[in-house]
């Protein structure tokens, strides 16, 4: 393994764990988890997590993997992953 490659692997990780832990601050927040549901009632779940997942990535620069995170710890995701 180069090292490019040993950064890109932890960065993949990172990566994940970032949208993870934005939907665990949203989750845990009672003023965000409130407009979270409200705008998940006004638009739909796939809309509003596809929408925060692209500001996400445009905060935080992160490029598309083909992968997600197989085991995210913040059940706003895994609901989302049902729908798909």
């Amino acid at each position: 393994m180069t090292i490019e490659e040993l950064a890109e692997n932890a960065i993949s990780i990172l990566n994940k764990r970032i949208t993870n832990e934005i939907f665990l601050i949203i989750h845990s927040d009672r003023d965000l988890m409130h407009e979270y549901l409200h705008l998940v009632e006004e638009k739909n779940l796939q809309t509003v997590n596809m929408g925060l997942g692209k500001k996400i990535k445009q905060a935080y620069g992160l490029d598309n993997l083909d992968e997600r995170e197989d085991n995210p710890s913040c059940t706003l995701i895994k609901s989302h992953q049902k729908f798909e």
